[in-house]
């Protein structure tokens, strides 16, 4: 996806979580994330929201710690979200193309890097303010599939994870011997082979046809799946040795 394809996304995506919000209202329990209630997730993405913003507008080239949310509630909060998501994405638009700022995850620029980043963690949250109680249309607890409601962006969003965050030494989805987890996007020819071992995963987008053996596959619709890799929804369907899907729920969370 282009670097114009992440911003527009971003730009529904928090549309969509401060709609999800307003309805649940900001004291109702997130069912996805179970020690929340909307207004911890609406204070923690409009945080991030402000600090990236800050890499972008005044190009950081190190680190620097997240901000805390803002005492607030209601809908003096979500004016503070929705001001925040404007300003991040107003940010990245007049951005230029050889911005020079800290990024942590591979990426063509720094640019392509915060727009896709900040696209795929409001698309998740969003779906985190959809499964809270009137959040969405849907059944209560049952988050909205993501960005654009696209395949492409579902897609984009399980390269980033299984490809970026889980390359990194901080990955916890390792085995005492190598074993081979297939993920399988069936409504189109995305295969993912993910070696386990020891080490941090190692990841690989493969040809459909060409996709070896492996000890377990976890498939399903794109949309589904990327939100199941993120422990959002059960695993759509599962062969195979199921102790590795189960390994995947239990340490593949990104902190």
């Amino acid at each position: 996806m282009e670097t114009a394809e992440h911003i527009r996304a971003l730009d529904e995506e928090g549309r969509l979580l401060a709609t999800a919000a307003r309805k649940a209202g900001t004291d109702a329990e997130v069912p996805t994330c179970p020690e929340w209630r909307v207004r911890d997730l609406v204070r923690h993405t409009g945080a991030v929201h402000r600090w990236a913003t800050a890499f972008v507008a005044e190009g950081h080239p190190s680190p620097r710690p997240l901000p805390d949310g803002p005492d607030l509630a209601g809908e003096a909060l979500l004016t503070w979200f929705e001001d925040g998501h404007r300003r991040l994405v107003d940010t990245l638009r007049a951005a230029p193309a050889d911005l020079d700022c800290w990024s942590f995850l591979p990426a063509p620029s720094p640019l392509a890097f915060w727009a896709r980043r900040q696209a795929h963690e409001t698309a998740v949250h969003r779906a985190d303010a959809e499964s809270a109680p009137g959040g969405a249309l849907g059944e209560p607890g049952e988050p909205g599939e993501p960005g654009e409601r696209t395949v492409d962006f579902a897609v984009d969003g399980i390269d980033e994870l299984l490809l970026g965050f889980h390359a990194r030494s901080r990955s916890r989805v390792r085995t005492e011997t190598p074993r081979v987890l297939r993920v399988r996007a069936t409504d189109t020819n995305a295969v993912w082979t993910v070696r386990l071992s020891s080490e941090p995963p190692a990841a690989e987008r493969v040809d459909a046809a060409a996709a070896g053996d492996a000890d377990c596959e976890i498939s399903g619709p794109a949309p589904r799946l990327y939100l199941s890799l993120w422990n959002r929804l059960p695993l759509p369907a599962v062969t195979g040795d199921t102790a590795l899907a189960e390994l995947w729920r239990e340490t593949s969370g990104v902190g």
